[in-house]
């Protein structure tokens, strides 16, 4: 029998910010700093956080940044849960799964064909819920490069986009959270910036709104820095936003900087405290400072 998971952090954080009508930042970190910094930040905003790693972390660092994360978010006065993004393959699943510490996972096979999509999604929703995991899948094809994510120069920015149909059917598989491709894409968006479909999101919402919860990948803070761009996602049922140049080009910022001239621990801690900054700012804007429970 699987667990009950509805105390799982991830899902109930998630649920909350829907609820309540703002959306929780899922911060991508690579390091102990970011994991630190997004943790401090929540703190410091009384604001929930995820704290969400790419399958790199594990093959880079086996269990050390996951087990760094849970181990954060079990001490966090603030609710925090641990998320992998875009796990691609069953194994990489699997593997996410079984060590421990994740409170959801992204179970990404949007590479195959439908009906090997379907299929393999299925079989890696149900292993991750028998182990107390949520998880996140996303229909469509939401284009661009991050992280091994995509290729904007093999694949274009011509995403498939989301229907409300096929968000039904993403439902039936088991999913939690749905990342819909309404002309967002990983990464950069090019010239014209981003042409988002509002009402197409505002239709999928609208059909499977009261059973999963919609996240945004493709946040990029070259168009999503300011308040009105997040808050137009957010109107539309967006109740998690992926960051990840927003909160780690503070970090490169501050090594390019500094690196030269400045001891290593204070070099750490000026790059953390600025991506806790640029988090903060972050959970202003998108209305997660003081939901904290």
């Amino acid at each position: 029998m699987a667990p009950d998971l509805s105390q799982n952090r991830c899902l109930k954080i998630v649920t909350h910010a829907a609820k309540n009508k703002y959306a929780v930042p899922a911060i991508c970190c690579y390091n102990i700093e970011s994991i630190i910094a997004s943790v401090k930040a929540a703190e410091a905003k009384k604001s929930p956080v995820i704290v969400q790693l790419f399958p790199w972390a594990i093959h880079f660092a086996g269990g050390i940044l996951v087990h760094a994360a849970k181990e954060a978010a079990d001490n966090a006065k603030v609710p925090v849960g641990v998320h992998m993004d875009h796990a691609q393959t069953p194994e990489i699943v699997k593997k996410a799964a079984d060590l421990g510490g994740f409170d959801g996972i992204m179970v990404d096979m949007s590479h195959y064909e439908k009906e090997e999509n379907f299929r393999l999604t299925k079989e890696l929703v149900q292993y991750c819920n028998e182990r107390g995991i949520i998880t996140e899948a996303e229909p469509g094809r939401i284009d661009g490069g991050e992280d091994g994510v995509g290729d904007v120069s093999a694949l274009g920015l011509e995403a498939i986009l989301t229907t409300p149909e096929q968000a039904e059917e993403f439902v039936s598989l088991g999913i939690n959270w749905l990342a819909p491709a309404f002309g967002n894409v990983h990464g950069k968006y090019g010239p014209k910036g981003p042409q988002l479909d509002y009402e197409r999101l505002s239709r999928v919402h609208k059909q499977v709104g009261d059973r999963v919860h919609l996240v945004l990948h493709g946040a990029g803070t070259e168009w999503f820095s300011n308040k009105e761009m997040l808050q137009s996602v957010i109107q539309r049922g967006v109740a998690k936003i992926n960051l990840n140049d927003a909160i780690n080009n503070d970090f490169t910022r501050i090594m390019a900087e500094k690196a030269s001239n400045t001891p290593l621990t204070t070099l750490l801690e000026d790059a953390t405290n600025a991506m806790q900054k640029a988090v903060e700012d972050h959970m202003d804007y998108m209305g997660s400072t003081g939901q904290a429970w």
